[in-house]
This record gives structure tokens, C-alpha cells and sequence, in this order.
């Protein structure tokens, strides 16, 4: 690990520790590190979408030491490095997951590999060094034994979230598990996304509601919704909580 990436991870665990949200994505990671804390049980099966460096898989694997649990991460590095640290405890699998199989151009942003995504988005640093790799797509629901409970899913694929969901339907109807996800303007709609749809999907298909992080943890009410399509088109949120 390169040093400069080893002191950004420690500052930035020490940011969380402290609790100081000095950016939107330090909040979102202690919103979403205190969720899995209140909902993962030691026996809970989870996933992990979007795998990366395997932040939240780590936690995970603490907080349900005796879960069964599965992540996907489509870098090859990324996904070599995941097997040598967690491939004894979790199924790692080294696809892109959509809502069907194949096989796919990937935009792998070798200096912000956090924003790497199947489309191309909008990218928060001036020069973004891209690599296109081929990758291969898989339906989550055709990779998960069918009758193993879901508990807990993070779902953070820079705009293909409503692909990864549609192609987890029979998972998400049957177990109803907590989802949390990001979606906004800026990745979300290069891949055809509208608001609209995909709260209806959620509702209406899979019966689950939607939540902002903090509402949840706050147990107030879910969200309408007009109040999830204006969060998405105003950019006011960018992570959310699908939930029974």
C-alpha cells in the first residue's frame, strides 16, 4: 500500500472515530457503520456490493462472525487483494453485478478507483486516469444459494444500483433484507435511472420502503415518493436505506 494511501486511511479512521463528518462521505460512513451495528446479528448472511478495499466487508465479518457472506468486486487487483485478506471467512466473487449476464467494458479510474463503474460518470478530480477492462456481468440471484436467507446488502456501484437490485429481485421479494445504497445525479442516470422507477420498484415490487440513514436510525418515517425523487433531482442525498 502506498504510503500516502496508508495515511489517508488512517486519518480518515480517526475522523470517524472522533466522529467528525468534515465531508459528506465521513457522514455517510458513520451513518452507515452505526446501521449495520443496530440490524447485523451474529448470525446474519450479508453482501457486499461493490467491495473495494473491503471496508465494510471487515466490519461484517465482525459484527456476524457466523453469517455466511458474499462480495463482489470487478477489479482485478481489487479482487486478488480481497481473496488473499478475506477468502478463508467470505465468497468472493470478481464480477460487475447487473441485471444480466454477459460481459461488459469497465471504466477502471486508476487515480480515483473509487469512482470505477461500468458508464463512465462525473468525476470529482481534473484529470481521471481511465483503463477500460472487460468485465463480467452476473444476476445476483442467479450466484446465491436459493435458500439462504439475506439479512443485510451494500449496494455502492457508482450508478448501476437499480441494475443490481433488478437483478436481485427473487432475493430482495422473498428475504426482504436491509439495502443500503447510494443513487444520485452524476452516475445514476447515465444508466437510465429514473427516481421514480426505482422507488416504485422498491415499494411496489419488492415491498420494501426507503429511508434517508439518519431518518432510520432515528426510527422516523420512511420516505413519500415525491420526497425521494426531490432528494435525488436537488442532489440533497446520495445514500439510502431500503427497509420492511
Amino acid at each position: 500500500m502506498p504510503i500516502s494511501t496508508y495515511i489517508k486511511d488512517r486519518v480518515r479512521s480517526f475522523l470517524q472515530f472522533l466522529h467528525l463528518d468534515i465531508t459528506p462521505n465521513l457522514r455517510y460512513d458513520r451513518l452507515t457503520l452505526r446501521i449495520m451495528q443496530k440490524v447485523i446479528q451474529p448470525t446474519s448472511n450479508c453482501i457486499d456490493v461493490g467491495c473495494h478495499k473491503g471496508e465494510i466487508l471487515e466490519q461484517i465479518i465482525k459484527l456476524a462472525p457466523k453469517g455466511k457472506h458474499s462480495a463482489f468486486e470487478p477489479i482485478p487487483v481489487y479482487a486478488e487483494n480481497l481473496i488473499k485478506e478475506f477468502g478463508d471467512k467470505v465468497t468472493i466473487f470478481p464480477y460487475a453485478l447487473s441485471n444480466q449476464a454477459g460481459v461488459s467494458s469497465f471504466h477502471f479510474v486508476r487515480n480515483a478507483p473509487a469512482f470505477s463503474g461500468i458508464k463512465q460518470r462525473s468525476y470529482l478530480i481534473a484529470n481521471p486516469d481511465i483503463e477500460k477492462i472487460d468485465v463480467e456481468l452476473r444476476r445476483l440471484d442467479d450466484l446465491l444459494q436459493a435458500d439462504l436467507p439475506i439479512h443485510f446488502m451494500k449496494i455502492d456501484v457508482e450508478g448501476g444500483e437499480f441494475d443490481v437490485l433488478k437483478g436481485a429481485v427473487r432475493t430482495l421479494k422473498t428475504y426482504k433484507p436491509i439495502v443500503i445504497f447510494e443513487s444520485g445525479l452524476g452516475a445514476s442516470e447515465r444508466y437510465g435511472t429514473k427516481p421514480e422507477t426505482l422507488f416504485q420498484f422498491l415499494r411496489e415490487e419488492v415491498g420494501l420502503n426507503v429511508s434517508l440513514l439518519k431518518a432510520f436510525l432515528n426510527n422516523e418515517p420512511s420516505l413519500s415518493q415525491s420526497a425521494f425523487v426531490r432528494c435525488f433531482k436537488e442532489s440533497l442525498e446520495f445514500y439510502y436505506i431500503a427497509h420492511p
